[in-house]
This record gives structure tokens, C-alpha cells and sequence, in this order.
């Protein structure tokens, strides 16, 4: 199952990032070296994006996959309210502790950027948006807590 959902992966587009990918959007603690990225829609809703460069990172892969098919589109209060419990439910032991907690930073660094964009039109940095044809892209270097 989590092959298909790897499968299902869609890597970020150029729109969003090219690489090299900045360190502040990097997930820390993610062994398949994972990045992720936001942007706050005009509706109040959010698009998640991701890249995973580690071509054997299934469990990152299908994990991102998964966060984007089931967050992208909901409000930011809706994705910050994301579990990291998440994790354990769709893995179960079938992942080392490493593989875990770096699967788990994958769901904090999402929190954070949907926090960020709950916030007052400021990266989680305390730097100015600019507006981005009706998008504002969401960043953050601390992406865990």
C-alpha cells in the first residue's frame, strides 16, 4: 500500500522550488532528506508541496503524498490541528525509531508552515510577505518544536 502511495507522489514544481532547495525549507531529522513548502490561497485554504531526494525515500514519499491528498485544500487552522500521531497510525511498527521521527518532522514542518500562515501576513521568521499573484507562499526555518 505505501508503494502506491509513493507512486502517487508528485514532486514540488519550479513555480514553487528549484534546487538546490533552501535549508529553510528542509525537514530536520528526515533521512531521506524532505522539504516542504506552502502557499496560503486567496480562499484561505492551503496547497502543500514536497521533494524528497532521497530515491529510495518510500515511507517520505507516500508519507507526502498522503499529507498532500488529505490537507491541501483545507484551511490553515485546519492543517496546523494535524497530528503527528499520524505517523503511527499509517506505519505502525513497520519503521525503525530514525525512519519515525524524521517521518513525524515531516508532519511538524507542515504544522509549522500552517501556523505561519494563520499569522499576520509575516514568514514564521517575522519577514514581509510579498504577494505572490494571489498566493503568499508560506516559509519557515524552524519547522519542528
Amino acid at each position: 500500500m505505501l508503494l502506491s502511495y509513493a507512486d502517487q507522489f508528485k514532486e514540488v514544481p519550479p513555480a514553487i522550488a528549484t534546487r538546490p532547495f533552501p535549508k529553510s525549507h528542509q525537514v530536520p531529522q528526515c533521512e531521506s532528506d524532505a522539504y516542504v513548502w506552502a502557499t496560503k490561497q486567496p480562499d484561505g485554504t492551503m496547497q502543500l508541496y514536497f521533494a524528497v531526494e532521497n530515491p529510495s525515500g518510500i515511507s517520505a514519499k507516500a508519507l507526502a503524498a498522503i499529507l498532500d491528498k488529505t490537507l491541501s485544500g483545507l484551511p490553515a487552522a485546519q492543517v496546523a490541528g494535524v497530528n503527528c500521531d499520524i505517523v503511527e497510525r499509517i506505519f505502525r511498527q513497520n519503521i525503525s525509531m530514525g525512519k519515525g521521527m524524521g517521518l513525524m518532522a515531516m508532519v511538524n514542518a507542515v504544522q509549522a508552515l500552517a501556523r505561519a500562515a494563520q499569522g499576520d501576513g509575516r514568514t514564521a521568521r517575522g519577514e514581509p510577505q510579498e504577494a505572490n499573484s494571489g498566493e503568499r507562499e508560506v516559509t519557515t526555518s524552524e519547522t519542528s518544536d
